[in-house]
């Protein structure tokens, strides 16, 4: 067996472990984290602690009182300068994904360039921004690839069209670079004898 094939095994490999062993490395730290926070020696006594204070503060809010509670302390967070712009912040991330209010639900491809056909890909946050005087123009966010960051576009109307594919589907192919989602496997390319 050849150097040149060791080394291509070993990069292989890493290709395959790395972001299992990544995954597994954050995990841990973050259970072993809450299991140091309580006085209790037992691993793994912090994640079902974790589990059944949050299953807990759910059954406490799914009744008018605990609502109005959560109501009244949201209420107040929103009231402090610093702390509001960290709750609020939080809150609107959290409920972008899994709240009443999903915003990364409508898939779209934006035109950046009409001449070439250069497009983007992104997810419609606001429609008709009638605050900034731009009815006309609706709110995408572009989330980047091999990142947890993104940037938000105001972008006349006429360049945005709807994608009829699944928001996670979507969100999985923009963040692996193009890598993972959307039929992964499949040529996205018509064949060159097409082109």
């Amino acid at each position: 067996m050849t150097l040149k094939r060791l080394v291509g095994y070993f990069v292989r490999g890493c290709l395959v472990s790395a972001p299992l062993g990544l995954t597994v490395y954050i995990l841990y730290t973050i259970l072993h984290a809450i299991d140091q926070l309580l006085p209790i020696g037992i691993p793994g006594v912090g994640l079902l602690l974790t589990l059944a204070l949050v299953t807990i503060v759910g059954m406490l809010t799914s009744n008018v009182i605990g609502r109005s509670v959560v109501e009244s302390t949201d209420r107040a967070l929103k009231r402090l300068p610093l702390v509001k712009l960290i709750y609020t912040s939080i809150k609107d991330l959290i409920n972008a994904f899994m709240g009443d209010k999903k915003s990364f639900n409508r898939p779209v491809a934006v035109t950046l360039n009409p001449a070439t056909g250069l497009k983007t890909l992104g997810f419609i946050t606001r429609d008709g921004l009638h605050a900034l005087d731009m009815p006309m123009h609706v709110a995408v966010y572009f989330p980047q690839s091999y990142n947890f960051a993104g940037y938000l576009a105001v972008v006349p109307r006429e360049q945005v069209e709807s994608l009829d594919v699944n928001s996670a589907e979507l969100m999985t192919f923009i963040i692996s670079g193009g890598v993972s989602g959307l039929g992964v496997g499949q040529s996205l390319l018509p064949p060159a004898s097409m082109r």
